[in-house]
């Protein structure tokens, strides 16, 4: 085993395509991050196979701040400790909805629920190409692909020399932010079809390199597109920046762990 890194940051997406918030820690489990893409907004204009409305079609999503209600209940499960006392590989139970509840604060700082009928409206409206909208909630993360991200500084650097610009990581929407000790940009692809541990007991299969869209283009403030840096993805990068994991140990994962190769 070998010690590659640290976790620099921990993030969660609590709705789909909005923004993210950065946590202490995360609790990492089969089905993903613990209240991550936990609802979507589903578009009657996207195709069935990916129906949801996305910054991709709408940048403005970016700018609206899912919170949760009650942040201790939505930070991890709440019998974690008493499961892990009892056996180390139990799995925790899934939260009372009511736990998970979740308010949105919009561009214009007026802040109304999640499943408040004027927020709908009020996003269609605006997102206008015929988007009727109808609120998605799911008990597992509702990921494009596997349940994890992750992401290096060494990446966004890199990126960010080849654009002229200083990128904010938060552009990348990943879970976890790596600093790779010594490292150049995109070596986490190095770690493709390797077994990592994050922390004391998670443990991550690093399953493939993470294919690109418009998303990264959005400054995560503003929403301002930059096409330049999806360019310099597609034409240097084989179209792929970070890279996506499937979760094979539960538990959690807080900023400063340590990153291991164990196999």
């Amino acid at each position: 085993m070998s010690v590659v890194g640290r976790v620099e940051s921990v993030w969660r997406y609590p709705v789909k395509s909005m923004r993210g918030e950065s946590l202490p820690e995360i609790f990492a489990g089969f089905s993903g991050v613990y209240g991550d893409r936990l609802f979507a907004l589903k578009s009657s204009a996207a195709p069935a196979g990916f129906p949801y409305l996305t910054g991709r079609e709408w940048h403005e999503m970016l700018c609206y701040l899912p919170r949760f209600r009650h942040p201790e209940k939505a930070a991890k499960p709440a019998n974690l400790a008493e499961a892990a006392a009892l056996l180390s590989i139990l799995n925790p139970v899934a939260a009372d909805p009511a736990d998970l509840a979740l308010d949105i604060e919009t561009p214009s700082g007026e802040v109304l629920a999640i499943d408040d009928p004027a927020l709908l409206r009020q996003i269609g409206e605006r997102a206008g190409e015929g988007h009727s909208l109808s609120l998605m909630r799911s008990e597992r993360a509702m990921t494009d692909c596997l349940p994890i991200s992750l992401f290096s500084l060494q990446t966004a650097r890199q990126l960010g020399e080849e654009v002229g610009a200083v990128l904010d990581i938060r552009r990348f929407r990943a879970n976890l932010y790596l600093d790779l000790d010594g490292a150049g940009g995109f070596s986490e692809n190095d770690h493709v079809g390797r077994k990592l541990r994050i922390g004391p007991k998670v443990i991550v299969f690093v399953q493939e390199r993470d294919p690109r869209c418009q998303m990264i283009t959005l400054d995560p403030d503003t929403a301002a597109p930059n096409p330049e840096i999806l360019r310099k993805v597609a034409r240097g990068h084989d179209g792929t920046a970070g890279v996506y994991g499937a979760i094979l140990a539960e538990g959690m994962i807080r900023a400063g762990d340590s990153v291991e190769i164990i196999d």
